[in-house]
């Protein structure tokens, strides 16, 4: 029988994941007064599940190039940053020429990772209070 460890989750990740998770539902909640239409919600659940991806993704890229010298670490994150904008930018192009859901509301949805890291403090509160992390 082996020792089991559990790993613990880095907390800033969490609350960053969490905080996009709440912009969603914030966003959903005003499409719901104001619109009934299922592309729009449909496109920004996309953009919500991007932002969670983006910042697993940005979280991970920042691990690995901080572990390597200055020079490399640039060369890493920079090209790490370029993949994200990149997978993005497919996505958008795609639904806006399949129609299956909407471009802006899935851009919208992946701007809550940038909503969220503004709201961090706040959200760690929430966090720290609701799920007992440090």
């Amino acid at each position: 029988m082996g020792i089991s460890r559990k790993k613990k989750i880095d907390t800033t990740l969490f609350d960053l994941c969490l905080g996009i998770f709440l912009f969603g539902i914030l966003c959903q909640a005003v499409l719901l007064v104001f619109s009934r239409r299922p592309d729009y919600s449909i496109g920004l659940w996309i953009g919500v599940v991007l932002g969670i991806m983006g910042a697993i993704h940005m979280w991970w890229s920042l691990n690995r190039g901080l572990d390597r010298s200055e020079k490399d670490a640039v060369k890493t994150i920079g090209g790490q940053s370029i993949v994200r904008y990149f997978v993005l930018m497919v996505v958008v192009v795609l639904l806006a020429y399949s129609g299956f859901a909407d471009p802006i509301f899935a851009f919208l949805g992946c701007m809550g990772m940038k909503v969220s890291a503004y709201m961090q403090p706040f959200i760690h509160r929430i966090s720290s209070k609701v799920f007992g992390m440090q």
